[in-house]
């Protein structure tokens, strides 16, 4: 029997293929109902409203329908884009973000060793100890963490509303970093190099098949070497289907100059807040 050459197969294969005129098939960003004849309409449209979750897509048999199992594998696809593509030069140089890094030196070494992450680079250390604005009250990091699109879809908007609500309440800000392969307790070092009294980090948080594009802002006032995980005030789920990002900028300049007041963040900000109320 005459042995196949694979490549060549594979290349026949491409080029009939490329004949081919390519169908370019468009989906809807909303939801979209795939139970025909729903014995409840109301109530199914009230539930398919009040959640992201995949519900009233119907099925083909015992199936998902073409359309429900397409949207399903463009948006995995989404959110592993989110989480292995890297940040545009453009888009930081549009927003003027100086660029750090972390010790993580590849995608794989960051999300295989946690520790990696959470520590700045020997270079990026040398460069905020040199041009990093001191003593200021806040310090605002932004990092990719775990979705670039979440950065890319939210900062523009929500970095300027933040620094706006800052500015009008007269609280003092270091010039905001963009810290490659960053994780939240990498702030911890942040804050320490530049000696503010609260750190902000903007992070993407890991994308679901909801959404590709919902960030977090975890802040801490003054961390030290005994801070733990109760200690930072969290604000998550920042995207355009959840809190709006000029909504949240304003919202977080008005928790940070709370934050400042009671010179406390986390579990022990929120006691502090009982008390006072």
């Amino acid at each position: 029997m005459k042995q196949i050459n694979m490549d060549d197969l594979i290349q026949r294969v491409m080029d009939e293929l490329s004949k081919k005129t390519r169908e370019v098939i468009h989906f809807p960003e909303q939801k979209v109902r795939g139970v025909e004849n729903p014995h409840n309409l109301e109530a199914l449209e009230r539930a398919m409203a009040r959640t992201p979750a995949r519900i009233g897509i119907g099925r083909a048999g015992t199936r998902m329908k073409t359309t429900s199992y397409l949207q399903f594998r463009i948006d995995q696809a989404a959110a592993h884009d989110a989480v292995m593509k890297t940040i545009s030069p453009e888009w930081l140089q549009r927003l003027q973000l100086p660029e750090l890094h972390s010790r993580a030196t590849s995608m794989q070494e960051y999300l295989m060793n946690l520790d990696s992450g959470r520590l700045l680079s020997d270079e990026s250390v040398r460069w905020l100890e040199q041009h990093g604005d001191k003593g200021k009250d806040v310090q605002i990091v932004i990092s990719d963490g775990l979705s670039t699109s979440a950065c890319e879809a939210t900062i523009p908007d929500l970095l300027p509303a933040l620094q706006q609500g800052l500015a009008m309440r007269n609280i003092s800000v270091g010039k905001p970093v963009f810290i490659h392969k960053g994780r939240v307790w990498i702030q911890d070092q942040v804050a320490k190099i530049v000696n503010c009294k609260v750190v902000i980090s903007l992070i993407g948080e890991r994308p679901g098949l909801a959404t590709a594009e919902s960030l977090s802002a975890y802040m801490i006032y003054k961390p030290d070497a005994h801070t733990v995980e109760s200690d930072r005030t969290v604000i998550s789920n920042i995207h355009r289907g959840g809190t709006l990002p000029i909504e949240a900028g304003a919202y977080l300049a008005e928790l940070l100059e709370d934050i400042l007041k009671h010179q406390a963040s986390g579990v022990k900000y929120m006691q502090l807040r009982a008390q006072n109320s």
